[in-house]
């Protein structure tokens, strides 16, 4: 459950006064880091400037709790020090949701995948695969069940850490949807790699979002996600996929060329799409989404 790309881009547009019959207003356009990648926010609307810098600043707040780039988010001190006391409240209700796709996923979702990430990382950065020793290291050292999570505490087993890149870019979305939406927007489009459209198009319509493979997904006051197990590689030859297995300490099978699901939050299609790479059959990719109201399988296409 590793970044599944190098750049992210968090946009926004909406229409401001629109139902009033004013000029429309210029595009803002915002940058900067969000989750390690560059970010991009454009909106159009008469505040527009002191509204990004508000964003700007929600999107750092959240990334002091998700971060593995900032060696003092929340995650990190978790990773390092294997427990945190009163944990953000973001923290606790993105590992919540972690935990009901973790169940209906069979345990093919596991945050605790990440010291499996790491042993692959390290050999990929010596242009080699892991070790058989390095795997069974990495996997002794995993197991959501493992994991204590409480209001008052998290904590974790002896050696091990998460990684939430398989969800946060979905929840980060799904906050600045709401950030946005208590700022008066309504008509508002994010994409953080995941989307998430606050509202319709401005032209009263569902915004027309395209599949990587072609087609296209209209979305209202709803979310969609893609994942691809060859999205991002761990090898130049592009064999050894980001998305592993934590059941079997490898990459994702070349079953799936990419799984795209909507749902009503972004944070849990990020987490089914991630979750439906690891999946052999369209009929288990099913049974895993019919656990969530409204989510919905969008496209699951087959390698090959």
């Amino acid at each position: 459950m590793t970044n599944r790309r190098h750049f992210l881009t968090i946009s926004a547009a909406a229409a401001a006064f629109s139902s009033l019959g004013t000029a429309a207003q210029p595009v803002h356009v915002w940058q900067g880091i969000a989750l390690g990648a560059r970010t991009t926010l454009r909106l159009s609307h008469p505040d527009a400037e002191a509204i990004s810098a508000r964003v700007a600043t929600e999107i750092s707040r959240l990334e002091d709790i998700f971060s593995l780039y900032r060696p003092d988010s929340a995650l990190m001190q978790l990773n390092r020090t294997g427990a945190v006391q009163a944990p953000p409240f973001e923290l606790l209700e993105c590992l919540s949701l972690a935990a009901a796709v973790h169940r209906a996923s069979g345990g093919a979702f596991d945050p605790t995948v990440q010291p499996l990430w790491a042993a692959y990382a390290e050999a990929s950065a010596l242009g080699d695969a892991p070790t058989a020793q390095a795997l069974r290291h990495a996997r002794a050292r995993m197991g959501w069940q493992r994991a204590e999570i409480a209001k008052g505490r998290i904590a974790l087993g002896q050696g091990m850490a998460l990684t939430l890149n398989g969800i946060a870019q979905g929840y980060i979305a799904d906050r600045v949807a709401r950030f946005l939406g208590s700022e008066g927007l309504s008509n508002v489009l994010i994409d953080t790699g995941e989307f998430r459209a606050l509202g319709s198009h401005p032209d009263g319509h569902a915004w027309p979002v395209r599949l990587t493979s072609g087609g296209q997904v209209p979305l209202a006051s709803r979310a969609l996600a893609t994942s691809a197990p060859l999205g991002t590689t761990f090898d130049e030859k592009a064999s050894r996929g980001h998305i592993l297995d934590p059941r079997s300490g490898t990459p994702a099978r070349n079953i799936w060329r990419e799984v795209s699901i909507s749902a009503d939050s972004a944070a849990l299609a990020d987490a089914l799409s991630t979750a439906a790479c690891l999946l052999d059959s369209r009929a288990e990719i099913d049974a895993c989404v019919a656990s969530f109201k409204d989510a919905k399988v969008e496209a699951a296409l087959a390698a090959g």
